[in-house]
């Protein structure tokens, strides 16, 4: 397989075709990270509104969308101040770093009525898994900025302490300290890059005026360090490229929520760097998505709906995800099924998230086709009250 040039303008069928996919996205030169971006002046594949300055993402009060927070962006723009009623506020900085046969995955978050915080491994070869968290009542200890990676976030407990922590050069650097429930010492030293230029899918879900979210996901960022278990030392990103995720979240939400989320990275047959996003369920019928695609850092972002397919009974059968508009084709076999199940007074959450390694292929805004053959990701449900 190779890139295959498709001739002429991207064409999708005519239900589907976005009624801005032959306008130009407007210049721009954002500043990110103390870094200025390129300019982009291409097609785009998608209706939805692209925002190119800082906004705030609500209104003085705290609890009411900013009109001029709706939309996307390549690089994070909004500041998250909320406010308003106890208990709909959640804001959260998840991470994961995909390297071959390891896997390393953490957050730290604030639900309002809790504080939660872990880090958790596997190596899916021999299937061993481990880590360890915390959970305080209402949120104590559990500090997020307004506007992710403006100040460290640290947490800490008897058998746990993390730190995230961005540098002036946009990456950010994890360190955690964790005893098992074995009883041995563990320690995270890792570093999520950022290339220069590289762009993230930043987008405002909007289900009202008084319940939305701003999400920041970033897919194939380079990751580095070692993760040390006992006498045991994996090193992260020595011969194997590794790839690291983020999922930055500030909002307020509904009580009960249901979905989907995907993503991965590695090289096209053709040897650019590809990574993957994709979401479902709890966007539908806001006009706005999590799907795009990037390639050597430049995102295309997809506003349709994908079709998913699986089966929540069998997860570890492969997940398909599709568009319906002809601009990706994806499916992940699977290696490893991380299922967990939580039954608080305050959150009830069952969530299927599997590992394993994605093939097919996707079309970016310049037509252009790229072919991928078992690239590191993973996809999941989640199904919560909270």
């Amino acid at each position: 397989p190779t890139e295959l040039q498709v001739q002429g303008p991207l064409t999708l069928p005519a239900a589907t075709t976005p009624p801005h996919a032959d306008q130009p996205a407007p210049a721009r030169t954002e500043r990110h990270n103390g870094r200025w971006l390129p300019p982009y002046a291409g097609p785009v594949s998608t209706h939805e509104t692209e925002l190119v300055a800082p906004v705030d993402l609500t209104t003085a009060d705290g609890r009411t969308l900013n009109p001029a927070a709706r939309g996307w962006s390549r690089v994070p723009l909004h500041t998250a101040r909320l406010s308003g009623p106890w208990g709909r506020r959640k804001r959260w900085d998840y991470w994961a770093i995909l390297a071959g046969d390891v896997v390393v995955s953490g957050v730290v978050a604030n639900i309002d009525y809790l504080g939660l915080s872990d880090v958790w491994w596997c190596d899916l070869a021999s299937q061993t898994h481990g880590g360890r968290g915390m959970i305080t009542p209402g949120g104590r200890g559990v500090h997020l900025p307004d506007r992710f990676g403006s100040v460290p976030v640290n947490v800490a407990s008897r058998h746990y302490r993390c730190t995230l922590r961005d540098t002036p050069d946009g990456a950010m650097h994890i360190e955690a300290h964790w005893t098992e429930r074995s009883g041995v010492p563990a320690h995270l030293d890792a570093t999520i890059a950022l290339p220069d230029g590289h762009e993230s899918l930043n987008v405002v879900i909007p289900w009202n005026d008084r319940m939305f979210q701003y999400t920041s996901k970033h897919q194939a960022r380079p990751a580095s360090g070692t993760l040390s278990l006992g006498d045991d030392r994996w090193v992260i990103g020595e011969g194997r490229e590794a790839w690291g995720v983020l999922d930055i979240g500030r909002g307020r939400w509904p009580t009960t929520t249901h979905w989907n989320w995907g993503g991965g990275a590695g090289r096209t047959t053709t040897g650019a760097v590809v990574g993957l996003q994709f979401g479902a369920k709890w966007t539908e019928g806001t006009g706005f998505t999590e799907n795009g695609v990037t390639i050597d850092g430049r995102i295309t972002k997809i506003g349709r709906e994908l079709e998913w397919a699986y089966r929540w009974e069998d997860p570890m059968a492969p997940w398909r995800v599709r568009d319906p508009g002809g601009q990706l084709d994806v499916t992940l076999s699977t290696r490893y099924d991380k299922h967990t199940k939580v039954n608080l007074v305050a959150l009830r959450q069952e969530v299927h998230q599997v590992f394993g390694r994605w093939s097919g292929w996707a079309v970016d805004d310049d037509g252009v086709r790229h072919e991928f053959e078992g690239i590191d990701g993973f996809a999941e449900e989640c199904r919560a009250r909270w």
